[in-house]
């Protein structure tokens, strides 16, 4: 994997690399990286998707490479870490307060009022303390209410020349400190902004790292996703109202509550076309925060506060406007997908709009810029790295294998790239044993039948506890907990009861434990050792059908002759599966059972697509057998 990453880097061919846990990958992707920064005084970034892969390069794989390669180098190679500005305290806002503008609830709720307060000066306490005021080294944390408090997007921040803390400010600092760096650590969405937002926010760069390239999609929409609503568009005539004349901010005023009235009506899901009435409501917000700005006038010499205010009126007013242009021109233009978002949990419906898909930006602003690495443990959907590829904007390979029905857009004409797959250093058909529970009916949309609970418990009892529950829906995760508390005599938490990292402690440190949980436990999770040798997955984890994004997608595949059923919604569940089965075997001496209770994957015609995605362990259909070889295992591990 080194000596492809360092050919990729010499030849400026773009690199998909698959290497399973335990490879060295960082350590394959950041030597020749390290190499190249500092013989060509260059700066390579690399991009992840957590925070905790973030902690693992700067706090361990780096210092260490640093002082092992100095020698060979001439110089101790140097590296930062760079986040949004959101992400590090603003210390003109830590003195000077935000913006009185309270939430809704704390209006109404006395107790978060004084929760918040208590938060608030903690952080300014802590801002004291603090040599980086970086959010994520404060332990424990702080609720999003309360950070907003003492923190700016980049929209709202003065700028270091107008600031009068602009000298001292943390953001500024660690910019600068990685404009200085052989190699900086960011992450995917500050990735996304320095590539398609148009402003720079990462230093001039020539090579780019993607680690955890299986997320880079969704990290990516997430970022080019706008969000608007009679909430957001009143909190724009707020914040212009003690600014511009009353007449102007009233007309915006006007227009929120006209959005809200509408989206209020309309039911929750895909817009296919745009109504009438929401049409008009859009084109009055669109006209009355573009007069809103335009009563704003060009910048001016302000005091700190005006120009404080000004720009935080300025940033919410062009957020509204540009959603709402972009709404409007999305039904024309079909490279956008729109829809009304709203559940019990929300106190309000809001429109929302993403791209139907990110290959194309990807294509223009990233692969043809810099040379590109993308490595994760799960790039070989199927088999292959074309599924991954399509959706990154590469063009097939001709030397991988093709996946009968998927679109390929043969049209692609992009850029040169190569896959390598470097395996594992797992014997996964010794290690582990991969059960499908063919014998089960087919899941419902009812929850979980009973067979699948009574499965479960056998399975659970087998293995003494040690089990790793991934279901698809909190509602599931729950439910089996409830149904299996009092029939288990092995203690089982559940994602929901506390924060998940101490969750996951508890789980590794008692080897009997269960824990049950959804989506973020799927990608999450590693424990190695006996307390994990049983992960389970109650039903393929397909998208749900009333999904905005994938059933735009699926239909776009559809409507150019490619299936979209197989392109779309099961790419999507033979990532997830990959990566529940990756949580098995996190070290060379586990051993365990990946229990997989949807009869579907072995019966149904898409079901060898999704095994082929899967880590090559030993396969079988039989109940007993599984439960044998578990109870085997629990029992080696029993003194």
């Amino acid at each position: 994997m080194a000596e492809a990453v360092d050919h990729s880097i010499r030849t400026g061919e773009h690199l998909a690399v698959q290497a399973g846990t335990g490879t060295g990958k960082s350590l394959a992707y950041l030597v020749p990286s390290i190499r190249h920064a500092v013989a060509e005084a260059e700066t390579v970034v690399v991009s992840t998707a957590t925070i905790a892969l973030q902690r693992q390069l700067v706090d361990r794989d780096l210092p260490r490479l640093s002082k092992a390669l100095k020698k060979d180098l001439g110089r101790e190679p140097t590296f930062a870490i760079l986040k949004g500005r959101r992400n590090y305290l603003c210390m003109h806002r830590v003195h000077n307060g935000a913006p009185d503008e309270p939430e809704e609830d704390a209006l109404f709720d006395p107790f978060a009022v004084s929760k918040l307060g208590r938060e608030v000066k903690r952080l300014h306490q802590w801002s004291s303390d603090t040599e980086t005021g970086d959010r994520d080294e404060l332990v424990p944390g702080v609720s999003e209410q309360a950070w907003r408090q003492v923190s700016v997007t980049a929209r709202e921040c003065l700028g270091v020349s107008k600031c009068p803390i602009g000298a001292d400010c943390f953001a500024e600092r660690a910019r600068a400190e990685a404009g200085k760096a052989d190699v900086v650590v960011t992450n995917h969405a500050m990735l996304a902004i320095d590539a398609l937002e148009g402003y720079q926010v990462l230093p001039d760069h020539d090579v780019v790292v993607i680690d955890e390239a299986h997320d880079l999609v969704d990290r990516i929409t997430s970022v080019a996703t706008e969000e608007l609503s009679g909430a957001s568009v009143s909190m724009a005539a707020r914040r212009c109202g003690r600014l511009i004349d009353q007449d102007i901010a009233d007309r915006l005023a006007e227009a929120s509550d006209g959005l809200a009235m509408i989206l209020e009506d309309m039911p929750s899901g895909r817009l296919d076309a745009l109504p009438r009435a929401l049409a008009g409501a859009l084109a009055a917000t669109r006209d009355a925060a573009h007069a809103c700005m335009s009563a704003m006038g060009s910048e001016r010499k302000e005091d700190p506060d005006g120009a404080t205010a000004r720009k935080l009126a300025l940033a919410l007013l062009e957020e509204v406007h540009d959603c709402a242009v972009r709404v409007l021109e999305a039904f024309d233009e079909e490279h956008d997908v729109v829809w009304v978002s709203g559940d019990f949990n929300q106190k309000a419906p809001s429109l929302r709009v993403a791209p139907l898909g990110v290959g194309g930006l990807l294509r223009e602003r990233l692969f043809a810029k810099r040379t590109t690495v993308l490595t994760s443990a799960t790039l070989t959907l199927g088999g292959a790295f074309d599924t991954m590829a399509r959706q990154w904007g590469l063009p097939p390979a001709e030397k991988v294998r093709k996946i009968e029905g998927a679109a390929t857009d043969k049209d692609i004409d992009g850029p040169k790239w190569s896959g390598l797959d470097v395996g594992s250093p797992f014997q996964h058909g010794t290690s582990g044993i991969l059960y499908v529970a063919r014998h089960l009916p087919q899941p419902g949309r009812d929850g979980l039948p009973p067979e699948y609970l009574d499965e479960i418990e056998g399975l659970v009892n087998a293995a003494g506890g040690r089990a790793l529950g991934l279901f698809s829906s909190t509602r599931a995760a729950k439910a089996a907990t409830e149904a299996l508390r009092d029939k288990l005599e092995y203690p089982i938490l559940c994602q929901g009861d506390d924060a998940t990292g101490l969750l996951v402690k508890k789980f590794a440190e008692d080897e009997r434990t269960c824990l049950f949980g959804t989506l973020s436990l799927w990608q999450g999770v590693d424990v190695p050792g006996p307390s994990l040798q049983l992960v389970i997955m109650d039903r393929i984890p397909f998208p749900r059908p009333d999904d905005p994004l994938a059933s735009a997608r699926q239909k776009a595949v559809s409507s150019r002759g490619g299936n979209g059923f197989l392109t779309v919604a099961a790419t999507h569940a033979a990532l997830l599966l990959a990566q529940g089965a990756g949580r098995l075997l996190r070290s060379m001496s586990d051993k365990g059972v990946v229990a997989i209770l949807d009869p579907r994957l072995a019966t149904a015609r898409y079901g060898g697509f999704l095994r082929a995605s899967l880590p090559p362990f030993w396969t079988t259909y039989d109940p007993e057998v599984v439960r044998g070889a578990l109870k085997r295992l629990d029992e080696a591990q029993t003194p």
